[in-house]
């Protein structure tokens, strides 16, 4: 039974991207669906070619210009980064014939790496995109719906709203597309299998890592500490290695999309603020797997639902902006006193502060934060937001909404 192909948000910015620049360099995590996209997309009359092979890498690294010769644009070359000596003689071609739009599509997964080459080489010549999995408007058929501060009256046009076992299910499951494409998939096979391959490929080509089992133990680590403060110190004694080991690991986590670390949103407003950035995982499948979580009602009652619901919220917003082909400008707000705002989304300049409960019954005192920020950030502050698993949109006090997670 062939897989079903689920819309993306990003087709018409991929779209106007070929149109606009003589390349496009698309990058997110393995198993994103990057290349189904593209071939979705522009395989009828684009040579796809990727670079994972070692006999075509061979092929590349030997004679860069035959090989180019040997497919000519329009051309996708997936997984470039396994060839950057390829890069010049793109560039080379390019500038050749400077007008012609939508020359080259290059992907990679490891976006530091790509992105430091494609900056020293096509700079100037090429759109960046970047494809994360999948965001629940993509899964539910909305790619396109407004966030609630951009349109108060904005709602989700499900027939039904799902019920919080259901959502569960769905954070366990996560947002591959592989596996919401095949319901049939075995979710911890499949996971069990993305970690390995990911530990083989994409750490070994982004840094030397000596123990792949010592750093297996790190993942599980700080998956246990997603929507924490990251507090390198105290992770790197907890496991026994360096400071900067831990560094190290992180940095290759961000290359390859696993991870986001959110920093403070600092201002000054005469108060002592904390300075610690917070980490979360790209997806709550994948969280929910290092911690060992399988069971949907284990999950839901246990230390790491606060931790979970929070990462889906924050995900979904970077989902949806980063598929709009923008930066996505998020942060945390919180105060040496401990009050906290879980995340505040910067728009135009503009604060919108965003509290996230796992409970389904929202309740006033939870808009709490949210008030002490506004009162705070006064004129900058838009009206806030407390998401909760529940089924009800409702006034929480002054410019404070519940809002159901799945109207987000």
């Amino acid at each position: 039974m062939p897989e079903r192909y689920i819309p993306r948000s990003l087709e018409p910015v991929l779209e106007r991207g070929v149109q606009e620049f003589p390349a496009v360099v698309l990058t997110g995590p393995r198993q994103a669906g990057k290349t189904t996209l593209l071939r979705r997309l522009f395989g009828a009359h684009s040579r796809y070619v990727s670079l994972e092979l070692p006999d075509v890498r061979s092929a590349a690294t030997a004679d860069p210009r035959g090989f180019l010769d040997a497919y000519p644009p329009p051309a996708i070359f997936d997984e470039v980064q396994y060839s950057p000596n390829l890069l010049p003689y793109v560039k080379e071609r390019i500038d050749a014939d400077r007008g012609r739009k939508g020359q080259y599509i290059l992907t990679g997964s490891q976006n530091l790496l790509l992105l430091e080459q494609v900056t020293e080489t096509l700079a100037g010549r090429a759109a960046i995109l970047e494809l994360l999995p999948l965001s629940r408007r993509e899964i539910e058929g909305r790619p396109g719906a407004p966030f609630p501060w951009e349109d108060s009256a904005a709602r989700s046009p499900l027939s039904r709203s799902p019920a919080v076992p259901e959502i569960w299910s769905d954070l366990l499951r996560g947002s591959y597309p592989e596996l919401l494409s095949s319901p049939e998939r075995d979710v911890e096979l499949w996971y069990g299998s993305y970690v390995q391959t990911y530990l083989e490929r994409d750490v070994r080509a982004v840094r030397q890592v000596g123990d792949l089992t010592q750093f297996q133990s790190f993942l599980r680590a700080l998956a246990a500490r997603s929507a924490n403060l990251l507090r390198l110190s105290e992770l790197a004694r907890d496991l026994g290695v360096a400071v900067n080991t831990v560094k190290a690991w992180i940095s290759v986590l961000e290359a390859t999309h696993q991870v986001i670390v959110l920093r403070p949103y600092l201002a000054n407003i005469g108060k002592r603020l904390v300075k610690t950035p917070k980490i979360y995982f790209t997806d709550t499948g994948l969280l929910s797997y290092l911690v060992g979580l399988r069971d949907p009602s284990h999950a839901a009652s246990g230390p790491m639902a606060g931790a979970i619901v929070e990462t889906a919220v924050l995900v979904e917003i970077v989902k949806t902006i980063t598929h709009r082909g923008r930066v996505p400008r998020i942060y945390f707000w919180r105060t040496s006193t401990g009050t906290e705002v879980d995340f505040v989304v910067d728009v135009d300049g503009k604060l919108v502060p965003i509290e996230v409960k796992a409970s389904a019954t929202p309740r006033p005192a939870m808009a709490a934060s949210i008030r002490a920020f506004r009162e705070d950030l006064e004129d900058r502050a838009l009206p806030g937001y407390v998401v909760h698993l529940g089924d009800v949109r409702l006034p929480l006090g002054d410019n404070v909404t519940a809002l159901p997670f799945t109207e987000l």
